[in-house]
């Protein structure tokens, strides 16, 4: 399949899924993760270093930092993120200390990484800038190549019928393959309050996981709910993860990853281009 009609199918199934079958999720107030990048597009605010990688902001920051990463390989592998508001830095406030950009950080690879409180496979999330179709076709992930596709969602399309979710997550799937057809791809799937799940997460969650076996036995499932996941929260009972919780979320993906031979790069200088610092406020209720 060429580029060209690639990228139509994911702007035509980003469009059929902006409109969710559920009401979506309202996006809420709450503190503005701190922002930007080190030496990465004009315009960008500095969310903080670490051995050589550089966070850029989103909007035109992130698809400049996208662009250049394209152009200008450093020769690390790629990893393509997308997700709620756990991928989005809620719960430390910043999106700098999120899950996914301190997994770019543990395993050296080049990565885009775009968090939308609320987003789902159904749901559209804060700013009606979900669901995760349309994340993934922002992305473009016929141009980025990524060796790696992490989604992050579920918890949101709480209450949305099986089988639509089942249709978006295989949908979803289907898509990446399409666009980035050498990449593994890895789904993590519901997080649920530190006081447990209720019946609608739990339906939510086997129906993530019964597309993505349907999908085949490439696919990676990590699923936060089912395997009892317990890491520190930002708040007692809460949600989501403090800074030392969202560190354990990161350790345990990449353990996950390493088992299923998704090695660290050997390289140094990568590059993490991170929508978060520009999405705005958090919402401590949204995921």
């Amino acid at each position: 399949m060429g580029a060209t009609a690639i990228a139509c199918c994911l702007a035509l199934l980003a469009w059929s899924l902006a409109a969710p079958a559920a009401p979506a999720a309202p996006a809420a107030a709450g503190a503005p993760a701190a922002g930007a990048a080190t030496g990465s597009a004009p315009g960008a605010r500095t969310l903080g270093t670490r051995a050589g990688n550089r966070i850029a902001a989103s909007g035109n920051a992130l698809a400049a930092c996208e662009l250049r990463l394209e152009r200008a390989p450093n020769g690390l592998p790629v990893m393509a993120v997308v997700g709620a508001s756990f991928t989005a830095g809620t719960g430390p406030g910043n999106a700098a200390l999120s899950w996914a950009v301190l997994l770019a950080r543990t395993l050296g690879w080049n990565a885009v990484v775009d968090g939308v409180p609320g987003a789902g496979y159904v749901r559209a999330g804060a700013g009606h800038q979900g669901p995760v179709a349309r994340l993934l076709a922002g992305e473009d992930l016929r141009a980025l190549g990524p060796g790696l596709v992490i989604v992050q969602a579920g918890h949101d399309d709480s209450g949305v019928p099986a089988s639509l979710e089942r249709q978006r997550v295989g949908q979803v799937i289907s898509a990446i393959r399409a666009a980035a057809p050498r990449a593994r791809i890895a789904l993590l799937t519901v997080f649920a309050a530190q006081s447990g799940p209720d019946a609608a997460l739990s339906l939510v969650n086997d129906a993530i996981i019964a597309a993505a076996r349907a999908a085949g036995p490439h696919v990676i499932v990590m699923n936060p709910l089912g395997g009892g996941w317990r890491f520190q929260r930002a708040a007692r009972g809460g949600l989501h993860p403090s800074a030392a919780g969202d560190a354990w979320i990161a350790a345990k993906v990449a353990a996950t990853l390493r088992a299923h031979g998704v090695a660290p790069a050997a390289g140094r200088g990568a590059v993490i281009c991170d929508s978060g610092a520009g999405r705005g406020p958090r919402s401590p209720r949204l995921q």
